[in-house]
């Protein structure tokens, strides 16, 4: 069993249950860890034995294009596309922050985290 993870992939979406939160939009960070036999893959040295994380990363991009109120929700599509499309993966945490939250406080990030095991 191995992970990869990638770590803070930065996106400019329009997410969040203000109005002007979906016109503005805001910067988000999403990391996302896989976890999958790379045995095969170590001794390979093949891109089919693995997680394609430049895959990975186009899911992510593709997902927070479409607009959400909720942090779940889009992270949730995130999750459920990876384990649709890589039958690879045993197990994925995805978090999704939204950088400088609109919540009238002096908050870096918030940060919704969603976890989805196969079995």
């Amino acid at each position: 069993m191995g992970k990869i993870t990638l770590r803070n992939i930065r996106v400019y979406a329009y997410h969040g249950c203000l109005k002007e939160e979906s016109i503005i939009g805001s910067d988000y960070l999403v990391t996302v860890k896989i976890f999958a036999d790379l045995q095969k893959a170590s001794l390979s040295d093949n891109l089919e034995n693995t997680v394609d994380y430049v895959f990975i990363n186009r899911v992510v991009k593709e997902e927070m294009k479409i607009s959400s109120k909720l942090l779940e929700h889009v992270s949730k599509r995130i999750i459920d596309r990876i384990f649709k499309e890589m039958k690879s993966v045993t197990k994925a945490l995805v978090s999704v922050s939204k950088v400088n939250p609109p919540i009238n406080g002096d908050v870096e990030m918030v940060t919704v985290t969603l976890k989805k095991k196969r079995i």
